[in-house]
């Protein structure tokens, strides 16, 4: 039981994690109904960039955080202004295909930049676990949780609020529309990536804290995408329920995996398992907006 319990708490850390990540697909989706498959490496490169503030310039972990996220947004910014900027009105699957392709650029360079392994971030917390229900969590797992709140209060405040939350929301739900409104739209995609590069920087920090930097942190990029789909792929709320699901499933099954089922592979594919049965019942995700088109 302590196990299970054990489980279920860091699934729900790492599905909040899950979730913020999951936000920023449905970020970029809902401003230019893409989908960002090099998501993933938004969150390698943030996570070699606090690491190389941190061990090679020695920064405080404070700074060295602070400074990766202004990076990356800027980051985020540029690859949408050089990049996808020029493909604006080209077929969808266009955009797409650089996606992938820049995914597979950001993994060769960051390969040929700081090598194939794995290298541990310096030690951040005095304090490496806390007691939370009389189990031992990681310090950065409770950072991460505290972050990803903060993260998910500032896209409700974002969006409610803000005038350029507000002319992200309709650009979104009709860019011709917004544009005639006096929205600039390329504007609003460039802020979009941005912040997605930035909030994915988030999430790589923690995940490099805790098992040291390496390519296989692109890796989470697949892993979350299962989220996104699940609770809506234009669905803000969608994308963070969808995370949590996610990371109670992931340690669900690893607890019946490792105590009865003894399969192996379950932690890895309950994800897609569970997209592929919930698409089946309801194909827009639990939370997805239906599209209704007139014939």
């Amino acid at each position: 039981m302590n196990l299970f319990i054990q489980l279920m708490i860091n699934g729900l850390i790492v599905g909040a994690l899950y979730g913020v990540v999951a936000m920023c697909f449905v970020l970029i989706y809902k401003a230019s109904q893409v989908v960002n498959f090099a998501q993933g490496e938004f969150l390698l490169i943030g996570a070699w960039v606090c690491w190389w503030l941190l061990t090679k310039q020695h920064l405080p972990f404070i700074w060295g955080f602070l400074i990766s996220l202004a990076f990356m947004t800027l980051f985020g910014v540029l690859i949408q202004i050089v990049v996808l900027r020029p493909l604006i009105g080209e077929p969808v699957i266009s955009v797409i295909m650089v996606t992938v392709g820049l995914s597979i650029f950001f993994q060769a360079l960051m390969k040929w930049m700081f090598g194939v392994f794995a290298q541990p971030f310096p030690k951040i917390f005095a304090v490496t676990s806390v007691n939370i229900l009389g189990l031992p969590v990681q310090s950065v797992y409770v950072m991460s949780l505290g972050v990803s709140l903060l993260i998910m209060l500032g896209f409700g405040y974002f969006f409610k609020f803000t005038r350029m939350g507000l002319a992200m929301r309709a650009t979104a739900y009709n860019q011709t529309v917004a544009a005639s409104l006096g929205i600039s739209v390329k504007q609003v995609f460039a802020l979009a990536w941005g912040i997605s590069a930035m909030v994915s920087t988030v999430a790589g920090v923690v995940v490099g804290v805790v098992n040291g930097v390496s390519s296989g942190l692109s890796g989470y990029g697949l892993k979350v995408f299962p989220a996104s789909i699940l609770g809506g792929l234009d669905s803000i709320i969608g994308g963070l329920v969808g995370g949590i699901l996610v990371g109670l499933m992931e340690n669900l099954a690893n607890f019946f995996d490792s105590q009865y089922l003894h399969w192996g592979n379950l932690y890895d594919v309950v994800p897609y398992y569970v997209m592929i049965v919930i698409l089946m019942v309801k194909p827009y995700g639990l939370f997805g907006t239906e599209d209704i088109e007139r014939v």
